[in-house]
């Protein structure tokens, strides 16, 4: 009978499992990917907007030779972390129910069943993307995750969104020798992309390198083009390869087999939770990270969600003592 088991062996995920660990409890991580299955994911050499100290978990520092880190200074980091660490981590493993109570909880995996006391959710959101709900999206040229310019040499490469991810791929593309579209639902590129990214972007467009179509809707998907209803009217932008990078959403279906209940007031679908020990409406079940925001999701990450592990540690470390 472990005292937690944390589902997500992301940053936060490692964060609460050795917190918790620090506490003298027992403490084991299932993940159903990699470990920091989400930053396996993201783009090759990726920036992160944190500088490295607000990376950092357990105290440990983060060592890098960038002012800002790339990706593969933190896959590095945190495998070094959660080694060090010597954490319980259960990789390749997908939760599917959870049965029983606090004290008594039993969560059965495609691996079998294991029983604990508590659950601590830190799942992040990365897994899931934002559908566009239209014909064509699941044609093997689609893609809602964009890695690298390299194989879009000399090919026609829509970018569906207006944020961070699709302007950096945008302009990574089309450095690389790709022509770009960009699709944009909205009337401009979004304010919240980087000050250093956003009029770069903008340059591009306005020297053509980059074609935008803004108040843009996407009607269909085919082979060997993309249907879009513009201001001006229907147009067909022909295209080797489609980026939808339209953002992710939490697993709400597993949220909902945890017990986990949305706040009812909350248009985003946060989970309902208790801010000082992030313990949710179901005693004994703990949400940390991302997946705090449900569909909100730049409410919390790395920066800020790590600290849940020491309110939550906190918490079943006084809940754990005689």
């Amino acid at each position: 009978m472990l005292d937690a088991l944390i589902i997500g062996a992301g940053p936060v995920g490692l964060a609460c499992a050795l917190e918790i660990q620090r506490k003298g409890l027992t403490v084991a991580i299932i993940e159903k990917g990699a470990l920091v299955n989400s930053l396996v994911g993201y783009p090759t050499n990726m920036e992160f907007f944190s500088t490295p100290e607000l990376l950092e978990i357990g105290g440990y520092p983060f060592p890098t030779a960038h002012y800002k880190p790339l990706r593969e200074d933190a896959l590095d980091y945190y495998q070094r972390v959660a080694r060090d660490e010597k954490l319980d981590i259960r990789l390749h493993e997908k939760v599917l129910s959870l049965s029983g109570e606090q004290g008594n909880f039993t969560i059965t995996t495609s691996k079998g069943e294991i029983p604990t006391r508590n659950v601590v959710v830190a799942t992040g959101f990365y897994d899931l993307p934002n559908p566009l709900g239209v014909p064509g999206e699941d044609l093997p040229h689609v893609s809602h995750y964009y890695k690298e310019p390299y194989q879009h040499v000399m090919q026609n490469v829509v970018v569906i969104g207006a944020k961070n991810s699709s302007a950096k791929a945008a302009l990574q593309l089309t450095r690389a020798g790709a022509k770009v579209t960009l699709l944009v639902r909205g009337s401009a590129i979004s304010d919240s992309v980087k000050y250093w990214i956003r009029p770069d972007l903008v340059n591009r467009i306005a020297e053509g390198r980059i074609t935008a179509h803004f108040n843009t809707t996407i009607r269909a998907i085919t082979p060997g083009a993309v249907e879009i209803l513009t201001p001006d009217g229907p147009r067909i932008i022909p295209t080797d390869f489609v980026y939808a990078l339209t953002g992710y959403h939490p697993d709400e279906a597993l949220l909902g087999r945890l017990g986990v209940e949305p706040d009812p007031a909350d248009e985003a679908r946060a989970p309902l939770f208790d801010s000082t020990t992030h313990q949710t409406s179901r005693p004994g079940v703990f949400v940390a990270g991302t997946v705090c925001g449900g569909r909100a999701t730049s409410r919390w990450y790395i920066e800020n969600g790590r600290h849940h592990a020491q309110l939550i540690a906190a918490h079943l470390g006084e809940a754990g003592r005689p």
